[in-house]
């Protein structure tokens, strides 16, 4: 009977047979779901983002807010030493194997099917998490906004606003006293995170009022210990799907943070294109009683813009700078100074040429008229507002 045993155990194909198998099909599954998502944006954005996802996003991202720490930095953290005590454990199988009746080629075989159900499970997760929101409706088309194309005059008065617009908000945040360096720019106490992610949310609910789709109280944000290691990748934030949190770079210039924030929490609310999420984050921010939110998310808005103007006439571009104040000028110097030590090296040219995969992977080179769906958008806002 033993002797039998022993044969059974011998037989490769019974590593077919464990229970576990079943967790392959999440992998079929889940080409399934991006396929019909990608065939019918009225599946992913009416039955999937705003009924299905809604629920996931707050029941996960309500549980992971009460941790006060980055769980997605934890996981990478432990992922290296993870998989070498995997590796450990398989050379002791591999020792032990004849002890315990089995073949060299039957523990290699549940191993790589163990592996594939942990890649089955995490694929699937990302899938019903974020995958399938890439395929949902334009924010253009949730909002009303109708992208066109537009003159170089028409991106110039837009650059000439948002300027006006972010020196009159600088100027309110000398007046209210708040916190600035030795050179003039703002400084955030992000000793006192849970205040800032506060202010926030309570961006989100005043704007969710006319933006439906943009409502929900998330505070999952959590400031990243590692945001130097975030930095010389290139990363300000990183919207982490498998604990709806929005990892936010705070060794950044200040000023730049809450920008940041509303971004990620754009990512959270299901809204995974880039450029997207950049105007969603201006449009909360710029709309915020909180004037420091207001400040970033403006100016912001004036980077994308002054670069596209900048391509399009160094003159106009000229002439919108000069509406510049010293202040915003200051902000300015220190966040390209604060970049320019992180530019081609080997660690941010890796990273960029990841993310870049990436986002050609998930369809984000689409939907752009004239001068990129970010300055489109900020292009349609300004003349509905008009």
């Amino acid at each position: 009977m033993k002797e039998t045993k022993t044969l059974n155990l011998n037989k490769w194909y019974l590593a077919f047979r464990k229970k576990r198998m079943f967790l392959i099909l999440l992998a079929p599954i889940s080409f399934i779901l991006l396929w019909i998502s990608q065939n019918s944006s009225y599946f992913a954005e009416m039955i999937f983002a705003r009924k299905i996802y809604r629920g996931i996003a707050y029941s996960v991202s309500f549980l992971s807010g009460k941790i006060p720490f980055s769980i997605m930095e934890i996981v990478i953290k432990l992922f290296l030493p993870i998989v070498l005590a995997g590796l450990v454990y398989l050379i002791i199988q591999l020792i032990k194997r004849k002890q315990k009746g089995k073949t060299a080629t039957y523990i290699l075989l549940l191993s790589l099917i163990n592996i594939g159900c942990i890649a089955s499970v995490i694929f699937f997760l990302y899938v019903v998490m974020a995958g399938i929101n890439y395929n949902r409706y334009s924010f253009a088309q949730i909002s009303g906004y109708t992208l066109e194309n537009s003159s170089v005059q028409e991106l110039y008065e837009l650059d000439q606003s948002l300027a006006v617009r972010a020196a009159e908000v600088r100027k309110l945040i000398t007046e209210e006293g708040g916190a600035f360096t030795q050179d003039g720019v703002i400084v955030i106490d992000k000793s006192n995170w849970k205040e800032l992610v506060n202010a926030a949310a309570a961006a989100y609910e005043k704007i969710g009022a006319e933006y439906p789709q943009l409502e929900g109280n998330y505070k999952s944000v959590k400031a990243v210990s590692s945001s130097k290691v975030m930095s010389a990748m290139e990363i300000t934030g990183i919207f982490w799907p498998f604990s709806m949190e929005a990892n936010v770079n705070i060794d950044v210039p200040d000023y730049t943070i809450p920008a940041t924030m509303l971004h990620e929490l754009a990512h959270l609310r299901g809204f995974m294109r880039e450029d997207e999420a950049n105007f969603i984050s201006y449009l909360v921010c710029s709309n915020s009683d909180d004037n420091v939110l207001k400040y970033s998310g403006l100016m912001l808005a004036l980077s994308y813009v002054g670069n596209q103007l900048y391509n399009q006439s160094t003159e106009y571009y000229e002439k919108a700078r000069a509406l510049y104040t010293e202040e915003m000028n200051a902000d300015l110097r220190e966040n390209y100074y604060y970049w320019v030590q992180f530019e081609d090296t080997v660690i941010s040219t890796a990273s960029n040429t990841i993310n870049d995969n990436y986002l050609k992977a998930n369809n984000q080179s689409d939907g752009v008229k004239s001068y990129g769906r970010m300055v489109d958008l900020l292009l349609a806002e300004y003349k509905a507002g008009k």
